[in-house]
C-alpha cells in the first residue's frame, strides 16, 4: 500500500453488538446488571477472604487474586460499552483503543496464569497433603503471583508495542464492542505479518504453556484421587478441585470456542456475541461457582455480615 493512501488514525468506530435502535436500552440494562453482579460478586469474595483469619490459606489467596483480576478485566470493557450506548456514541480515539486493548490483554493473561498456579495448588494438597503447607509457603504465594504480573505485563506492553507500528486506511470501523487485537490487525493497511508472527508465538507460549500445565495438574490428580481407597476420600479430594475445573472449562472452552471458530465462519457480529461468553459471563459466573457449594467463604461471608449488623446496632 503507497504511503499517500494511508491515514493518520485519531479513533476507531467501536460497531458494538447490534446496530439495530431498539436493542440498545435492552443490551444496556442487560450488562450493566451482569457487570454490577460481577463487581459485587467478586468483591464479596476478597472481603471473606481478607477478612476471615481462616481462610488466609494459599488456595484462598489465589482465589481473592483471581477475582480481583476478573473485575478489572471485565471493567477494560463493559463500561466504555455502556457508555457508548448511553451517549449514541461509537467513537473511541486512538489512545483509548490501545489502552483498552494492552489492559484487556493484561488481564486476559493474568486471569490465565492465575488459573495455573491454582491447578499447581490443587494438585499439591490433593497428591502430596503432608507437605502442602511447606511447598505452598507464602513466599512462593507470592512470588507466583508476582511471576504472573510480570509476564503478563510483558506480554500486554509486547503486544500493544507491535499494535502501534500498523498504519490503518479510511475504514476504521471495528466490529465488536471493545478493541481486539485481531480485528485493529486486519483493519491494518501496513505489513501486519510480524503482528501475526508474534500472535501466533504468544498463542503458543502464553496460551498453550499454562493450558499444559493444568491439563498435567488435573491428570495427575485424578490418579491420585483413583488411587485413594475410601469413598469418602475420593469425594472430599475431588470437591477441592471441583470448583477449578468447572471456572477453566468455562473459561477455555468459551475462549478457544470464539477464536477456533471465527476464521472458519468468517462473521465478525458472531464472533463479538461470543466473546461476551469469556469477557463478561465467566467472570460474572466464578464467584458463585466457588461460593455455592464452599462452606468456608458462605459462612465467611455470615460472619462479616452478623459484624457489620452489631456494629450497626451498637451505633
Amino acid at each position: 500500500m503507497e504511503p499517500e493512501n494511508l491515514t493518520r488514525v485519531s479513533e476507531f468506530v467501536l460497531l458494538g453488538l447490534s446496530e439495530e435502535p431498539d436493542l440498545q436500552t435492552l443490551l444496556f440494562g442487560l450488562f450493566l446488571s451482569m457487570y454490577l453482579i460481577t463487581v459485587l460478586g467478586n468483591l464479596l469474595i476478597i472481603l471473606a477472604v481478607s477478612s476471615d483469619s481462616h481462610l488466609h490459606t494459599p488456595m484462598y489467596f489465589f482465589l481473592s487474586n483471581l477475582s480481583f483480576v476478573d473485575i478489572c478485566f471485565t471493567s477494560t470493557t463493559v463500561p466504555k460499552m455502556l457508555v457508548n450506548i448511553q451517549t449514541q456514541s461509537k467513537v473511541i480515539t486512538y489512545g483509548g483503543c490501545i489502552t483498552q486493548m494492552y489492559f484487556f490483554i493484561l488481564f486476559g493473561t493474568l486471569d490465565n496464569f492465575l488459573l495455573t498456579v491454582m491447578a499447581y495448588d490443587r494438585f499439591v494438597a490433593i497428591c502430596h497433603p503432608l507437605h502442602y503447607t511447606v511447598i505452598m509457603h507464602p513466599r512462593l504465594c507470592v512470588q507466583l503471583v508476582l511471576l504472573s504480573w510480570i509476564m503478563s505485563v510483558l506480554n500486554a506492553l509486547l503486544e500493544s508495542l507491535m499494535a502501534l507500528r500498523l498504519s490503518f486506511c479510511a475504514d476504521l470501523q471495528i466490529p465488536h464492542f471493545f478493541c481486539e487485537l485481531n480485528h485493529m490487525i486486519q483493519l491494518a493497511c501496513s505489513d501486519t505479518f510480524a503482528n501475526n508472527i508474534v500472535i501466533y508465538f504468544v498463542a503458543v507460549l502464553v496460551g498453550g504453556g499454562p493450558l499444559t500445565g493444568i491439563l498435567y495438574s488435573y491428570s495427575k490428580i485424578v490418579s491420585c484421587i483413583r488411587a485413594m481407597p475410601s469413598a469418602q476420600g475420593k469425594y472430599k479430594a475431588f470437591s477441592t478441585f471441583a470448583s477449578h475445573l468447572s471456572v477453566v472449562s468455562l473459561f477455555y472452552c468459551t475462549m478457544l470456542g470464539v477464536y477456533l471458530s471465527s476464521p472458519a465462519t468468517h462473521n465478525a457480529h458472531s464472533s463479538a456475541t461470543a466473546s461476551v461468553l469469556y469477557t463478561v459471563v465467566t467472570p460474572m459466573l466464578n464467584p458463585f461457582i466457588y461460593s455455592l457449594r464452599n462452606k468456608d467463604i458462605k459462612g465467611a461471608l455470615k460472619r462479616s455480615f452478623e459484624i457489620t449488623v452489631q456494629k450497626g446496632r451498637s451505633s
